[in-house]
């Protein structure tokens, strides 16, 4: 075993290792549950070899007293047994639960197109597997050889048919894994991908509604269902011919065993009482072989979700505590940055170098395709880069906590993305609500009006995705996001794509604000106009950046002004303080083809 995978098996033994002592106690009990089923079996050898030779009614009622007092016991202690299994596998997913969903978390921002949300689905099926009835399978299992050597000891042929039957369908158990693993793990990748086709179907329905694409995308997930489907039905089939097989052969293991036990009353070996109570052994004997057939599917499940943890750990360790750095005063540098799509190595930045004192406000601009919101993406910590640095205040973004450094940090994506809850709840990042951060964060981004004027004010609930309320209206609650808590540093995508007039007032003056404290933002945009709020100018072409320097000197050079003035003509920026830009530098120019004006 590699040193990687070590460290992913030994991550989930210790998640299961909180469950030990839990475990512990349910092998115990699990010995007196198993140790009590002889209580049956000796109270017919008493009935038949005792009572009804003697005729005495006392010994009759005492024993039946005894024997319902022990079967009482044992009732209590499987109850106890299975309370104690299902709290196992809740605190197993108490412990196990926040790793999983992160490291899930993780594997999306890394693979967004990835089966993500299979590892949520696999911390249930352990969970489920934990506390149902397989792991009593698995703890009642090592207790057959006890009741086939009592077998035995009531006759060697007892023991010979109880054991040729627990062979018997133990061998159909095993037959059953090999001839449905395939099929069943074929159809499990197939079905998952089925679902996450449904899930991406529904998050576009209005698309599909309004383009009248439901016909082909029902199409589409027929196949893949169908294809899922026709494993699951061979899977299915082998596995119900292997199950009557193993049922027929339990019923003649029963035929065999009252037979023979009949044969050996007639001879005079064992007695009568002996033969009934071999009979209902046997069956205790065979029933976790039996058992272990019905819940296969449920362990076959829990192997799949095991690996598939350890898969998922194996690329996504849990992420080792990192230091408590100062606040961020906003000064943001990059270092020869090369950024690519998550899962691909194709680079959409290339070796950018750039730096952004504290308190300076940047637009970046750019055609489309130049990388602009994979610049945004990079700077926000969601793409890790390919090679080269983000920093800020000049430690690598890596080194930052993602808690602790989220406060200080604002974004706005493109693609704006509300979640279930209250309009307050949605500002606050669902974080404990403090109502004047909210309304302050609300008003500088223009929208305490707005929400005001809804049914319940900021109690009011938006619904999944933000869907009840407008492209303009989930934009500016979005920005009323990024502004909350009065982060030192704001990236901006296209904050204005769905805005109205009044809704660009609103953010011109928002970018007023954040200058007037010292905040660092960038502000991706097309639109001229917003562009007049910024003191410097970021281009970007193909990837590359080709022009960065003060906004005026950028959009002359853009309208092919005068080149700027040798290095040695240029003014020394003062040094900055975290409230206080420097003063923008002069344009600094990369060698590119001809530049059509930002916004164009």
């Amino acid at each position: 075993m590699t040193q990687s995978g070590a460290q992913t098996t030994a991550t989930l033994n210790a998640y299961l290792s909180v469950c030990r002592s839990n475990f512990i106690f349910v092998v115990v009990f699990s010995f007196f549950i198993n140790l009590l089923m002889f209580v049956s079996p000796l109270y017919m050898i008493q009935v038949y070899d005792r009572v009804l030779a003697s005729r005495n009614e006392t010994t009759l009622v005492m024993v039946t007293l005894l024997a319902v007092s022990l079967l009482a016991v044992s009732a209590a202690l499987e109850t106890i047994r299975s309370r104690i299994l299902v709290r196992s596998g809740a605190k197993f997913d108490r412990v196990a639960g926040r790793d999983i969903f992160a490291a899930a978390f993780r594997g999306h921002l890394r693979t967004p197109n990835g089966q993500n949300a299979q590892p949520i689905r696999d911390l249930d099926t352990l969970r489920d597997f934990l506390t149902g009835g397989a792991i009593v399978t698995f703890c009642d299992a090592p207790w057959m050889p006890l009741f086939l050597a009592v077998c035995y000891m009531i006759h060697v042929w007892i023991g010979a048919i109880a054991t040729v039957g627990a062979v018997a369908i133990l061998g159909l158990a095993l037959a059953n894994e090999l001839a449905t693993r395939r099929h069943l793990k074929a159809a499990a990748t197939l079905s998952i991908g089925a679902d996450r086709y449904v899930s991406t179907s529904l998050r576009n329905a209005e698309i599909v509604h309004a383009l009248g694409m439901m016909g082909a995308i029902v199409g589409r997930w027929s196949v893949l269902h169908d294809q899922a489907l026709g494993l699951q039905a061979k899977a299915s089939d082998r596995a119900g011919v292997l199950v009557s097989l193993s049922k027929f052969t339990r019923l003649v293991l029963q035929v065999a065993i009252l037979g023979g036990g009949a044969y050996l009353v007639l001879e005079a070996e064992i007695t009568p009482g002996a033969m009934i109570a071999s009979s209902i052994i046997m069956g205790r004997a065979l029933q976790p072989v039996e058992s272990a057939v019905a819940q296969w599917k449920s362990f076959i499940a829990a192997r799949s979700a095991y690996g598939r943890l350890q898969s998922l750990f194996a690329s996504r360790p849990p992420e080792a505590p990192l230091m408590h750095l100062p606040e961020p005063t906003g000064a943001i540098s990059l270092e020869q940055l090369v950024v690519a799509p998550p899962g691909s190595r194709v680079a959409v930045l290339k070796g950018i170098d750039l730096d952004i004192p504290a308190g300076a406000i940047v637009g970046i601009v750019g055609p489309s395709g130049a990388g602009k919101s994979t610049l945004a993406r990079a700077l926000t910590g969601v793409w890790p880069p390919l090679s080269g640095h983000v920093r800020l205040d000049g430690a690598d973004l890596d080194n930052w906590d993602p808690e602790r450094l989220g406060p200080h940090l604002g974004y706005l994506p493109q693609d704006v993305e509300l979640f279930a809850g209250t309009i307050a709840e949605n500002i606050a990042r669902f974080s404990e609500i403090d109502s004047a951060a909210v309304v302050e964060a609300a008003r500088k981004a223009g929208v305490h009006e707005m929400i005001l004027q809804m049914p319940e004010g900021y109690n009011t609930r938006i619904g999944e995705a933000g869907r009840s309320l407008s492209g303009g209206q989930r934009q500016r609650v979005g920005l009323a996001r990024a502004l909350y808590g009065n982060p030192r540093i704001i990236v901006l995508d296209e904050p204005n794509s769905s805005l109205d007039s009044q809704g660009e007032m609103a953010l011109a003056m928002a970018l007023r604000t954040a200058k007037a404290e010292g905040r660092t933002v960038l502000v991706i945009s097309h639109r001229a106009a917003l562009l007049n709020e910024v003191d410097r100018l970021a281009v970007f072409s193909g990837g590359v950046l080709t022009l960065y320097g003060p906004t005026q000197a950028v959009m002359e050079r853009l309208n092919g002004g005068p080149p700027p003035p040798p290095p040695e003509a240029r003014p020394q920026p003062r040094p900055a303080t975290a409230t206080q830009a420097q003063p923008p530098p002069t344009i600094s120019v990369a060698p590119v083809t001809k530049i059509t004006r930002a916004g164009a």
